[in-house]
């Protein structure tokens, strides 16, 4: 179970409590607003990378710390609206032992099984891309930013496989198909 406990993100006025179980599909949205950075942020800060100003975030009653951070992210998946274009590269640098490694160890994935995982997804191109890779991580708990109303029956698979699945969108057809609906004042 992922915990909010009267959150305070710096900058933002309202504090944010939720709780998001195994099994569940909860949905953070700004409703009748368009979805702008605000539960992005709160994304963020489920993965210990927003400043918390007060209350606190845990995942199975571990609370969620600077030093804990890393550790509780490897039980998440995150899965950004699309991938962000930052730029081109200028200057080349080596590829590092852990580099190597890291190839090395995602040597044994199959581009079928990426290709299978993708289909299943209900989504297309980088999306379908972006949410087969996190699945493929086998996280227990999946973050989605603007997840397609087409994606909706593979999350709600992974729900129903015991995953924790919290998504931010403001689509009716997805929030309405969410087990929790957490409203942010935006």
């Amino acid at each position: 179970m992922l915990e909010l406990n009267d959150v305070l993100l710096e900058g933002e006025k309202s504090t944010l409590s939720l709780m998001a179980r195994e099994g569940e599909l909860t949905c953070l949205t700004t409703p009748g607003a368009p979805l702008h950075s605000t539960p992005l942020r709160w994304l963020y800060a489920m993965l210990g990378l927003e400043h918390v100003k007060g209350g606190f975030i845990s995942i199975d009653g571990e609370p969620l710390t600077s030093s804990s951070a890393q550790v509780m992210r490897r039980q998440m998946a995150f899965v950004p609206a699309a991938l962000e274009d930052v730029g081109q590269v200028t200057v080349y640098e080596a590829p590092t032992p852990h580099d190597v490694f890291g190839l090395k160890a995602n040597g044994g994935c199959q581009e079928e099984r990426l290709q299978q995982e993708m289909a299943l997804t209900g989504a297309t191109g980088q999306k379908a891309q972006l949410l087969a890779v996190a699945s493929l991580l086998g996280r227990r708990i999946l973050l989605v930013d603007r997840p397609l109303a087409s994606s909706l029956p593979f999350l709600r698979s992974k729900a129903d496989s015991g995953c924790t699945v919290i998504i931010a969108s403001n689509d009716n057809t997805v929030v309405s198909r969410a087990d929790n609906v957490v409203e942010i004042d935006d």
